[in-house]
């Protein structure tokens, strides 16, 4: 959880598709009590404040609104993210399934990071599955946990003109 509240506390916006923001969002918001849940630990308080403080936006098209800190993205979405990446200080962490990939497909992410947990899942969404390209990457860092887990960055290649 450290290093996700380091991720969060980093970035200056995040950007999840619907399912992703419902998802967080009935996790991670602050009630309205201002007290955390029982569920939850103590440990993981310093990410729920983190993910609940942040900025988000939400790319759907069936939403009408959202709260939470969060703008809806409407329109094209590759022209919307991209005026999002342009703004200053806009550095955008993305999570989800479906949006990842659709942004991959149109050459949006800058950078790419996998968490290779040791559990063999056997169901489940495929990572970036239907990508229309190929896309080569270049290993940027890794970060290895005691857990077993491996965090590994990538970027994308150029591609060769």
């Amino acid at each position: 959880m450290r290093y996700w509240t380091g991720q969060m506390e980093r970035a200056d916006a995040l950007l999840f598709g619907r399912v992703t923001y419902e998802m967080m969002e009935s996790a991670w918001r602050k009630p309205a009590t201002g007290i955390w849940p029982d569920w939850m630990d103590e440990w993981e308080f310093p990410f729920a404040e983190a993910i609940d403080q942040a900025k988000k936006y939400v790319v759907s098209s069936t939403l009408n609104g959202v709260d939470w800190n969060a703008e809806l993205v409407q329109g094209d979405l590759g022209q919307a993210v991209q005026q999002l990446k342009q703004q200053p200080d806009e550095g955008l962490w993305v999570g989800g399934v479906t949006l990842p990939a659709a942004l991959a497909d149109l050459g949006l992410i800058d950078e790419y990071e996998f968490l290779v947990h040791p559990v063999l899942a056997g169901h489940g969404p495929t990572l970036l599955a239907g990508l229309h390209e190929r896309i080569q990457l270049e290993f940027v860092d890794r970060h290895e946990f005691r857990s077993g887990v491996t965090a590994l960055r990538y970027r994308p290649m150029p591609i060769p003109a």
